[in-house]
């Protein structure tokens, strides 16, 4: 697949909007400025989230005693790269899991566009998972999907795994078109036709 079908009354301005009300397990945030954190990958190499600020980047935690909830949710979201990447969104989204030291990596992720990394030693993954969660309004311990739009723009959180994956993938999608002139009209609505397409080429042979 090398090209994205068109999609007309894309909602631009409002996709935030039209998610919440789309997705009850979306919470929009729009907030310009994302904690500040430490980070370094496998090689040890200092991570910084300003590096990808091209990026639509989808950043997830896995802390020390997380347990099932937290692998649930990475399978969730390897399974969602991997929907994602059969289109031109791999070459604009990047997954990002933050982990602890005993991280053991269990779904089937594409290194292409997917960055594990950990804090620096004198902070854990519960306390930068922490400090994230404090940009939700919400209640609740369930583990969070955080969506930040280019420009480090903390755009939204998609919480725990009850979410709708397509939705995830809808509004990625329209954060990557965000920037794009307006397409043609057409009868349906981009979230109508972005989800027929994704299902027809999603699915397994």
């Amino acid at each position: 697949m090398t090209a994205s079908p068109a999609f007309a009354n894309h909602p631009g301005e409002d996709l935030d909007e039209v998610m919440a009300d789309k997705e009850p397990y979306f919470e929009v945030t729009n907030t310009g400025k994302v904690p500040e954190i430490e980070l370094f990958n496998q090689n040890q190499g200092r991570f910084n989230l300003s590096d990808l600020d091209d990026q639509i980047l989808i950043l997830s935690f896995v802390p020390r005693d997380c347990g099932a909830a937290c692998a649930e949710q990475q399978t969730l979201l390897a399974s969602s790269q991997a929907r994602l990447n059969i289109s031109p969104m791999r070459e604009m989204v990047t997954f990002i899991t933050v982990h602890s030291e005993d991280f053991s990596d269990t779904p089937s992720w594409d290194l292409v566009n997917w960055r594990p990394v950990m804090p620096s030693s004198d902070i854990s993954a519960v306390t930068v998972a922490d400090k994230f969660a404090k940009l939700s309004q919400r209640d609740g311990s369930a583990p969070m999907i955080h969506i930040i739009d280019r420009n480090t723009r903390h755009a939204g959180i998609f919480h725990g795994t009850s979410f709708n994956q397509m939705n995830l993938i809808l509004y990625v999608n329209g954060l990557t078109n965000a920037a794009h002139p307006p397409k043609p009209p057409v009868e349906k609505g981009w979230l109508d036709q972005l989800t027929d397409w994704f299902s027809k080429v999603g699915k397994e042979p």
